[in-house]
């Protein structure tokens, strides 16, 4: 029989009490119901006794510092470097999953081992970090354990980023924001016909929880992996465009990003012609700050003034080759104000 005297089994601050000591995972949209010792979807919180716990709190299966452009994220600490952890499992079944390794690994309560907000606030102080970040896997399986290490982040002056589906509820969202959450990249799958019949899921809650993080003072960006023969068709990337514009204005960053076979999908990857294509139609359609993404090299992963057309920052894989804005951020040829969260950090 399990027991919950274990530094990686907390009680769950999400739940909905039910009748018969079931309870309602309220962390993310899919709102688990779920019956005394059983489990959610992702198997990460467990039913004890009529309360939700999570498995995951500090067992975490990565811990490393990594530049924030490989987030994604080109408009917040540009430059900067990020202690990135994460933990195991999924909410999403994606067959193309870039980190099945760690996705698709259930949290072992048996075999945890334990490593305290402390001590990653610790090592990024240690690497000369700027901030966290949670990524690799979905965020969202992190939660408990993302609240407290946001705040002990914040009394270090750090930042702190999600790397995530956009799938959990908003008031798991909006207890992250008040908890110290200051970047939120968004992966969007495709469009809601994806999302169903993929995913079962609803593909209008990323959109919303873009929007909800945005209203409320969060860096955004979205990405999009234009998998081969799934969300690379014209009228997906037409819809998807069309979305962000409608949500998030043509300010806020969106990376198309080339998908490579991996886990249980074998297509090629994602031909260069669809991520042009996808990436001249944003500018047409009035995003200011389209890129392409996983092409090293390509000059559609450089940000460009949206006024005059010079590259402002350019790039090179993570690595930032050449900036030409002010200290007040704005092009330096031109005097466009480019939005950019933070501040350029050379290392």
């Amino acid at each position: 029989m399990m027991s919950i005297d274990k530094p990686t089994i907390r009680k769950s601050p999400l739940y909905v009490k039910l009748k018969n000591d079931r309870v309602e995972c309220r962390v993310c949209e899919r709102r688990c119901k779920i019956s005394p010792g059983g489990k959610g979807y992702c198997k990460t919180r467990v039913n004890w006794k009529g309360d939700l716990y999570t498995l995951t709190y500090g067992d975490l299966s990565a811990v490393e510092s990594r530049p924030i452009e490989i987030k994604p994220f080109f408009h917040f600490w540009p430059g900067s470097t990020a202690i990135t952890i994460s933990t195991w499992s999924c909410n999403f079944p994606c067959p193309w999953c870039q980190n099945w390794h760690i996705s698709r690994t259930l949290p072992n309560p048996e075999t945890a081992s334990y490593t305290p907000p402390e001590y990653i606030i610790s090592k990024a102080v240690e690497y000369g970090d700027e901030g966290t970040c949670v990524s690799f896997n979905e965020p969202i399986m992190l939660f408990e354990y993302s609240l407290d290490l946001f705040k002990e982040a914040k009394e270090k002056g750090l930042y702190n980023t999600y790397v995530s589906n956009g799938y959990m509820t908003i008031e798991a969202l909006d207890l992250l924001i008040k908890n110290g959450l200051d970047g939120l990249k968004i992966d969007v799958k495709g469009d809601l016909e994806i999302y169903k019949r993929v995913l079962n899921a609803d593909g209008t809650i990323p959109w919303r929880n873009a929007e909800y993080a945005l209203e409320h003072g969060v860096h955004v960006e979205i990405v999009c992996l234009l998998v081969t023969g799934i969300s690379d068709s014209e009228l997906i990337i037409d819809w998807i465009i069309e979305e962000h514009l409608k949500r998030l204005g043509p300010e806020t960053p969106i990376h198309f990003t080339r998908y490579y076979p991996a886990y249980r999908y074998r297509e090629p990857p994602t031909k260069i012609d669809k991520l042009e294509y996808a990436y001249k139609k944003a500018r047409r359609e009035g995003i200011l700050f389209p890129y392409i993404g996983n092409v090293a090299g390509h000059p559609y992963e450089n940000t460009y003034c949206p006024n005059c057309g010079n590259a402002v920052i350019k790039r090179y894989g993570y690595s930032i080759v050449k900036y030409r804005l002010t200290e007040d951020k704005k092009c330096e040829y031109c005097g466009t104000r480019i939005p950019i969260k933070g501040k350029l950090i050379q290392k």
